[in-house]
């Protein structure tokens, strides 16, 4: 019987595991839940619970999948959210979400200690609310438990420790704490210091695709014990892998809520000069899951924008494919769209004569506009792209695809529903042995 490959990716949203064969074809899935709550101080869950909705993921996945050993499961997730476990092995705390904002004023605290630009020479990443580091230092002073820590896991890590495989600290994971000097691929002792974090609580650095145990009988899903784990790092930077888009020159677009663009380099060709102007530009550098390489990541509320529009419109995403049909035959007018990444969006030119498939066709073009500046920056620092792959929920709006063609050039969509849990499985191929190395991964059926 042929082996098969599992892929997690633990995401904002949901838990996505899905069963690959090792050529990489699809042949059953599972999702879950992730289970946020909203509390005075804002959005976070409980560890625990988080764990069990993973396992139900993987369970749903492998009960429908065919015959044939399951060899490795490979997990990938949100950045920045972490759990903190005391001497036991049990969370401390509350896992806060990584859009959460009850940090402002660790931030300013942080701004005033360390300044934006030591910080982005040293991380990579702009001066924000969104980094490990500043939640911790909250959780510090608001959940004085949390001090009996001696073991720090961002959210995959925790997945395959809770599971029974070993822990660790994934490198592109850890490029999305604070904590970690991009440079000297080392933690950063002056941010460890502030945020009240010793380097004990780090486990090993590793890049993806390192083998980390195997999966526990206690997991309770009998086809998967015994199967190699490994951590696959960043949900966006495993969907480079699993959408094709990871080599010299590609650049990903995934369309989801939030829209990421991402792009893969060698190690070390931006200077810190190049990598503070990114930051000024909101786009993160890091360490990638490909080892060796970095990521460059922009991102935008585009999704979410269209979203807006939509409810704007009293519609919901089935009624997407008539308005793309209409708006198709729709030259921009005066109607403008801002503010794609404020909380609310604005809109002017509303004339007589402008119906709903206008407002669509400029939503489309502002959410475009707002990718476009993202991309450039890229492209002002590491050269124009050669190859610009879309992937997500919106990758499905035809509409959206001609505009993007317009503005960014010829695309491609990858034929794979679920890009990040295919590179979190192409990458524990890696971990059980299927594949040498990412030379070997199967190629991707790309549509033009």
């Amino acid at each position: 019987m042929e082996p098969l490959l599992v892929g997690l990716d633990v995401g904002t949203t949901t838990s996505k595991a899905v069963v690959f064969t090792t050529d990489g074809r699809p042949v059953s899935e599972g999702k879950a839940v992730t289970p946020w709550v909203t509390t005075a101080h804002g959005a976070e869950m409980d560890a625990r619970a988080l764990l069990a909705s993973a396992r139900e993921a993987l369970r749903l996945a492998v009960g429908a999948a065919p015959p044939g050993p399951v060899v490795a499961v490979g997990v990938t997730s949100m950045g920045e959210s972490g759990v903190l476990l005391n001497g036991r092995g049990e969370p401390l705390a509350p896992v806060i979400a990584w859009h959460d904002t009850r940090d402002g004023t660790e931030v300013a605290d942080l701004t005033a200690a360390l300044g934006e630009d030591q910080f982005a020479a040293r991380t990579g990443l702009p001066l924000r609310g969104q980094w490990s580091l500043t939640k911790h230092r909250w959780l510090l002073a608001h959940h004085p438990q949390t001090k009996e820590a001696v073991r720090r896991l961002n959210v995959a890590e925790w997945i395959v420790r809770g599971l029974g495989g070993e822990e660790s600290a994934e490198q592109s994971l850890a490029s999305r704490t604070g904590w970690f000097d991009l440079n000297a691929r080392d933690w950063w002792s002056e941010a460890l210091e502030w945020s009240g974090a010793d380097r004990s609580l780090m486990p090993d650095l590793v890049t993806s695709g390192t083998p980390l145990g195997t999966v526990s009988e206690s997991v309770g899903i009998e086809r998967l014990t015994g199967a190699v784990f490994t951590v696959c790092g960043h949900d966006h930077q495993a969907a480079t892998v699993g959408a094709g888009a990871s080599g010299p020159g590609d650049e990903l677009d995934s369309c989801g809520t939030a829209e990421a663009l991402v792009r893969t380099v060698p190690a070390g060709v931006i200077d810190t000069a190049a990598v503070g102007a990114l930051a000024k530009a909101g786009i993160t550098v890091g360490w990638h899951v490909l080892a060796d390489h970095w990521c460059l990541l922009g991102g935008t509320q585009g999704g979410l924008a269209l979203q807006r529009v939509l409810k704007l419109l009293g519609r919901t995403s089935v009624d997407v494919a008539a308005l793309d049909r209409v708006a198709l035959t729709r030259e921009p007018r005066d109607l403008v769209v801002s503010g794609v990444d404020d909380e609310a969006l604005h809109i002017s030119g509303i004339a007589g004569g402008v119906d709903p498939a206008d407002l669509w066709r400029a939503a489309l073009e502002a959410v475009t506009a707002q990718a476009d500046q993202v991309h450039s920056a890229m492209s002002a620092v590491v050269g124009s792209h050669k190859a610009l792959v879309v992937t997500g929920g919106w990758s499905r709006s035809q509409a959206l695809l001609e505009v993007k063609r317009r503005v960014l050039g010829p695309l491609r969509t990858p034929d794979v529903p679920e890009a990040g849990a295919r590179g979190a499985a192409l990458l524990a191929g890696i971990a059980a042995g299927v594949y040498a190395g990412p030379e070997q991964f199967p190629p991707v059926e790309q549509q033009a």
